[in-house]
Parts: structure tokens; C-alpha cells; sequence
């Protein structure tokens, strides 16, 4: 176990650097003065000169990007005119619009991505796992047909495309559920999950479709398999044969994708936050690329990097404990 923390911790820091240094790459290339944005339109030359030069911009690539990971480990001090501005570790700098510390905005935002992806993981638990496991024990009748309908439904449609119907009928037409509005959970408990549910229904039916042929496919092929047979042959009850040993191994796949998904959105939520106005970690990615907020756009990577590489280090945890014919290398 102490062999596979070291090994994943070293891999995740590669990963990291690896990310780091080409969105740093990618944004050094793109057209577009970065001090021209912090600074505003109205600035003079004179006004844009002083801002880079407090954001360091006039530096080489290299040496900003070593500062940057300067920050990350020590922090650092930004030229801020009368006094110097300390930016305490892990610092990723300030965001060139709003003039806040990136680490800050991001834990602000950090809460709505987290109520987006705990809810949509239990809806794709309970409806794809569900969903699939049914579909698998009723192979060849009606119900597999049909659920197998509804999966390549969910599978074959993109979600914003979900999200503007489930908005236009559940919304406006229905009148069932309000249009959502992010509520912080701390607030208002139960406007927080009123709002948040049409958002999980959405991203959890997508999410489930894929999770429903998943372990379907699973549940069949560990159906097939010799010592299930084996089992049946001495007499153990069916219902024991499928609870006890078959959908063990057939969800132990799932659980690791679930993980690694479970990762994924920290970042990867984008449609579904700005079609239903979140504001999360995959909303503040976009409007930091629209206009070429290079700190903001880092830090949301390195985050969600981060997420999956976490994800990815429990996902193996879970498959381990699942199957035990699993061995962490």
C-alpha cells in the first residue's frame, strides 16, 4: 500500500507539472495582450506599461512560469505600486479581471461543482447501476428491449440538448420545478436542493446511460463465467449466485469509473453549468479563456487535474476491494 500512495503521488505531481506547463505554453501563444485586459480599455500605454510590469508579463515565459510554481510551494510577492502584495502559498497568482487571488475564487467556487457532482453521482449509481442489473437478469424480454431503448437515448443525445428540453417543459411549460438558480447550501438547505435537482436529473440520466450498458455488458459476461456456473451446478439458490457473487464482479468496474467520473466533473461539468447558470469550476474555465485570464485558466486546470488524478489513486482502492483477485502494483 505504501509502495502504491509513494508511486501514484509522484505520477500525480507529474501529471500536474505536465498540465501546468503546456495551458501556460498554449495561453503565451495565443493572441492577445493580458495587461491590456487587467487594465481595461480606457488605460493608456503608459497605465497597460505599469500593469505588466506588476503582473510580471514583461518576463520570459520560463521565468513566469517559475514564479508561478514559486508561488504554488512558497508563495510569492506581487508589485502592487505604493506596497508589494503577498500572496501566502499555494498561491496561483491573482486573476487578471477582478484583481482576486485565483486559490480564493476558486474556493468559492468550489461548492457548486461539488453539489453538481454528489448529486449527479447518485442518480447514475441508482439509475444506471439499476438500470443495468435489470436489464441483464431480463435478458431477452420486454424490459431489456426497453430499457435498453432508453439507454441509447440518454448515450445518443448531447446533454445540453436535455437541458434546454427539461428546461422548456419541466420549467416553463410544466411549471413543476422553478428555473434553477444557485442557492449556497449554507443559506437555504432546501432552495439549495430544490434548484440543484433539475441540474442532477439531467447530468445524472446522461451519465446513467453509459453506466446502465456498462454494467449490463459487465453483469452478463460475469454471468458467463466459470465458477458462477460452477455454483449453479452444486445447487446454490439463484437469487445468492447473483447478489453474493455475480454482481460483485460485475460492479467492480463500474465503481472504478465511477471514480474517475466523479473526478471529471470537478472540471468537466461546463454545458451543464452554463446552461443552468452554476457557478462552478467548469463556468469559471470558460469565462477565464474567453477572455484570457491566464491564472484563472491554470488554476481551474490544475484543480480538475488534480480531481482525476485523486479519483484515478481511489478508483484502484475501490476495484482492489471489489475484486480481490486485484493486486495494487
Amino acid at each position: 500500500m505504501i509502495r502504491f500512495v509513494l508511486k501514484r503521488t509522484g505520477g500525480a505531481l507529474l501529471v500536474l507539472l505536465t498540465l501546468s506547463v503546456s495551458v501556460y505554453l498554449l495561453f503565451y501563444l495565443a493572441p492577445g495582450d493580458a495587461a491590456r485586459l487587467a487594465c481595461g480599455e480606457r488605460c493608456n500605454p503608459q497605465q497597460i506599461a505599469q500593469v505588466r510590469e506588476q503582473l510580471g508579463l514583461n518576463d520570459s515565459v520560463v521565468v513566469q512560469y517559475l514564479h508561478f510554481l514559486q508561488g504554488i510551494v512558497a508563495g510569492r510577492d506581487y508589485s502592487g505600486g505604493a506596497a508589494p502584495v503577498h500572496c501566502d502559498a499555494p498561491c496561483l497568482g491573482f486573476s487578471y479581471q477582478n484583481d482576486q487571488q485565483v486559490t480564493q475564487l476558486l474556493l468559492e467556487r468550489l461548492p457548486a461543482t461539488a453539489s453538481l457532482a454528489v448529486g449527479t453521482l447518485v442518480i447514475w449509481l441508482a439509475v444506471g447501476v439499476g438500470t443495468g442489473l435489470l436489464s441483464a437478469l431480463r435478458r431477452g424480454g420486454i424490459t431489456e428491449r426497453a430499457l435498453t431503448v432508453l439507454t441509447l437515448a440518454g448515450t445518443g443525445t448531447p446533454v445540453f440538448i436535455l437541458g434546454l428540453l427539461a428546461l422548456m417543459v419541466v420549467c416553463a411549460y410544466l411549471q413543476w420545478l422553478p428555473f434553477p438558480t444557485y442557492v449556497p447550501f449554507g443559506e437555504d438547505p432546501e432552495q439549495w436542493a430544490w434548484n440543484m435537482l433539475l441540474p442532477w436529473l439531467v447530468l445524472g440520466f446522461f451519465e446513467s446511460a453509459k453506466y446502465a450498458r456498462l454494467t449490463r455488458s459487465s453483469t452478463l459476461e460475469t454471468l458467463a463465467e466459470d465458477h458462477i456456473r460452477t455454483f449453479r451446478a452444486y445447487g446454490v439458490a439463484e437469487r445468492r449466485v447473483v447478489t453474493r457473487h455475480a454482481v460483485r464482479g460485475a460492479v467492480a468496474p463500474v465503481v472504478a469509473l465511477s471514480a474517475v467520473d466523479f473526478g471529471t466533473l470537478f472540471g468537466g461539468a461546463v454545458l451543464t453549468e452554463s446552461l443552468f447558470g452554476i457557478p462552478g469550476l467548469g463556468k469559471t474555465l470558460i469565462d477565464g479563456v474567453r477572455v484570457v485570464d491566464l491564472p484563472v485558466v491554470v488554476g481551474v486546470v490544475l484543480v480538475t487535474g488534480a480531481a482525476v488524478v485523486i479519483a484515478g489513486a481511489v478508483a484502484d482502492l475501490l476495484y482492489a476491494a471489489a475484486d480481490r483477485r486485484v493486486v495494487l502494483t
